[in-house]
């Protein structure tokens, strides 16, 4: 058993380490956007529907020598992927579609290891089975599922904090290297069971019988699926039926009806969308990063380990009462920004749902004889699931809707499950989804309510709202986070508020800087508020990943209409563009790329700040925008001033207006350094502060950061 076990284990934790770890390598190259985890997802799922395909259908046509010669030639010719660092030819330059440009460079890194991985242990318990006659052990089902919590929860604790993504990537490929020749070894091995082979033995007409029966015994123990067979995202292996792969005849051999096979698909697309949009929710406020990734992603393999492994374990009345309870504990929650106090709630209400709709699942469960078809149809909801997230929302859809839409759909699969209990059960569906309804559409209302213009695309979604206050006040909003605005009527038009009031550290800075023409670069326009500080003579330079925004301030805002300065917009990720131009020479250079309330990490690393350096005059100012209800930029920022011999300041502004035009004065942290020490001398930076130094936090790499260190409490 041990090469079985080996290798068994191996796929697991290397199949479920590559998602978050090839997943942030190329994070930075696409603005940090939450939607890069989900698009990452949709390639993962979908990959693992063609592993299970391959594996179905290998079993089904080849001959055993077959299968396992072309298994062998598919896995040498994997290496060439190795390692699996992404090559920097796929870095966008601001202009390309960014999910075909994701999901291109995904095929290209990882596709044929991902796709061998997910083959593994579908197929080598088809090889064990042929080889010993007996149902594969219990055993290499746990070890599977033990070795894929493993990498995932290992990954943010044990692993990114400790090693750099460039290591990590090569401790995989060398471990994908060791997997691919135990796995070549297995399958030779398993030849040894099969007649005309060495040590083979005739299996002769008797094989279909034992295999029918060992089908019947691996339906009776109800141990249908490893959820770390084909990536734990719901694409099990069943040991009886991957011993007969359809040899089992007799009873059972009837086709499923269609309304059971497409409670297969949608109970499993449920599950998948629901994963998938609760981390997006929780993402697109923080921060996209591997912890907040991994963390639902767990709770969605737990429930399939509960489930498929201890069928028992479920129960309808139990589970599905859960499952109801946290769908509108979820939709009231849906807006609010207390992410901390709410994001166990969502946990808690993810996992629920997941456990009922895993663990229906496991009650349309069919005979062994057709589980292959059971599998398919559940890989295929998977797909379908990640596909409705990742693509089918930012383009069908202007806001987020998809948390709400997705929620009321498992509100609905809750009342098709309970058409044939009791009396009481379909009537409390029924009055939840009705309920359900109505706080959705309520949600909905406020979410759209004084809303002018609202634009999605894969960097989320950008609306304009008017407050009417006096003066009148219209600002932008990115996710539910104000990214500037202006106030309305001629007489303000031009007076900067928000986070960049006279007060603020960028107010301050403006003011102390010299009478003379300025070269200003900004990373993130929002609405264009910044532009207030242009005076004639200067130039501008505005780096801006997402073309709504640049819609948006131009048409919705006048800021750049009444620049007094000339202005050039850069499309595309800011750092990226700075790192391919040469030195700009900048007097001020800012930094205020937040997507939502999440912040970008790639803009507060080691790397990062050499960008910004090279094109910073040698008196010239970075502004950090650390303005952030969950995260602590400052020690972050005080460390990369340090390592590059730059004195930092904090200007912490706390405006308290109620009235008139400076009520929208908001409270804002703004970073500012520079290697002119006699800024910080000038009248305006008296009430600024130092930054103390954390011992627990160290210089952010690229290779290395800790969000959870960060985090405010």
């Amino acid at each position: 058993m041990l090469p079985y076990a080996l290798s068994i284990f191996l796929s697991a934790f290397l199949l479920f380490l590559v998602q978050p770890l090839i997943a942030k390598q190329i994070l930075p190259w696409f603005g940090g956007a939450a939607s890069v985890w989900n698009t990452c997802m949709l390639f993962f799922q979908t990959l693992l529907l063609a592993g299970y395909a391959y594996a179905d259908r290998s079993v089904r046509w080849l001959s055993p020598g077959r299968q396992v010669l072309l298994h062998a030639i598919l896995l040498v010719v994997s290496l060439a992927s190795l390692p699996i660092v992404a090559s920097e030819a796929w870095k966008p330059l601001g202009e390309e579609d960014p999910i075909l440009r994701i999901l291109g460079l995904l095929a290209a890194t990882i596709g044929l290891p991902y796709l061998m991985l997910s083959t593994t242990t579908p197929l080598l318990q088809a090889w064990y089975w042929r080889r010993f006659r007996s149902a594969v052990p219990y055993r290499l089902f746990a070890l599977s599922n033990a070795a894929s919590l493993a990498a995932l929860l290992g990954y943010p604790t044990l692993i990114e904090p400790y090693f750099g993504g460039r290591d990590t990537a090569y401790a995989w490929s060398l471990g994908y290297l060791i997997f691919a020749l135990l796995c070549i070894f297995a399958g030779w091995k398993s030849l040894r069971g099969v007649s005309g082979y060495p040590g083979g033995a005739e299996v002769g007409m008797g094989r279909k019988g034992a295999a029918a029966a060992e089908a019947d015994r691996a339906a009776g123990h109800g141990r249908a699926a490893d959820a770390g067979t084909v990536a734990g995202h719901g694409k099990a292996a069943d040991a009886g039926t991957l011993a007969g792969h359809g040899e089992a005849t007799g009873h059972g051999t009837a086709s499923d009806p269609l309304a059971t096979r497409i409670q297969w698909v949608a109970l499993s697309a449920l599950g998948s969308a629901t994963l998938l949009a609760v981390t997006n929710h929780l993402t697109q406020n923080i921060s996209s990063v591997p912890f907040l990734w991994v963390v639902p992603l767990a709770l969605y393999l737990l429930s399939f380990i509960v489930c498929f492994d201890r069928p028992a374990w479920y129960r309808r009345r139990l589970w599905g009462l859960g499952a109801a309870a946290s769908l509108p504990v979820m939709v009231h929650y849906a807006d609010s920004l207390a992410l901390f106090q709410v994001g166990g709630l969502y946990a808690l209400g993810l996992f629920l749902v997941c456990m009922f709709c895993h663990g229906e699942l496991v009650q349309l469960k069919p005979h062994p004889s057709r589980l292959t078809g059971f599998y398919l149809a559940m890989s295929l909801g998977g797909a379908l699931g990640a596909l409705s997230i990742a693509i089918g929302a930012p383009l069908m859809l202007d806001g987020y809707y998809e948390l709400h839409l997705t929620l009321a759909a498992v509100a609905l699969m809750l009342l098709w499950r309970s058409l044939n209990l009791r009396w009481w059960w379909p009537l409390g569906c029924v009055t939840l989804s009705a309920a359900l309804v109505l706080m959705i559409l309520e949600e909905l209302n406020d979410y759209r309510l004084g809303i002018r213009e609202m634009a999605r695309n894969f960097y989320g979604v950008v609306r304009t709202r008017d407050y009417p206050s006096e003066p009148g006040f219209r600002y932008l909003l990115h996710g539910a986070i104000n990214h500037g605005g202006q106030l309305q009527g001629e007489d303000y038009a031009t007076m900067p508020a928000t986070y960049y009031s006279p007060a603020s550290g960028y107010g301050r800075l403006f003011e102390a800087l010299p009478d003379t023409p300025r070269r200003v670069g900004l990373i993130g326009l929002g609405a264009g508020a910044l532009a207030a500080y242009a005076r004639d003579g200067d130039q501008w330079v505005i780096y801006e990943i997402n073309p709504l925004v640049v819609d948006l301030a131009k048409r919705e805002f006048s800021f750049l209409e009444r620049m007094k300065a000339p202005y050039e917009i850069v499309m595309g990720d800011g750092r990226l563009a700075l790192e391919r131009e040469s030195s700009r020479q900048f007097d001020v250079l800012a930094v205020d790329a937040f997507s939502g309330d999440s912040i970008p990490m790639h803009l507060v690393t080691r790397e990062a700040m050499a960008a910004y350096l090279k094109h910073l005059k040698s008196d010239g100012v970075i502004v950090f925008q650390a303005t952030n209800r969950f995260v602590d930029l400052k020690p972050v920022a005080k460390r990369l001033a340090e390592s590059f011999g730059l004195q930092a300041r904090l200007v912490a502004d706390n405006p308290d207006f109620d009235s008139g035009p400076e009520r929208w004065f908001l409270p804002t942290d703004q970073i500012v350094m520079t290697r002119n020490r006699a800024l910080f001398e000038h009248p305006a930076f008296k009430d600024s502060l130092p930054i103390a130094t954390r011992p627990d936090v160290g210089i952010y790499t690229d290779d290395h950061s800790n969000l959870l260190r960060i985090l405010k409490r």
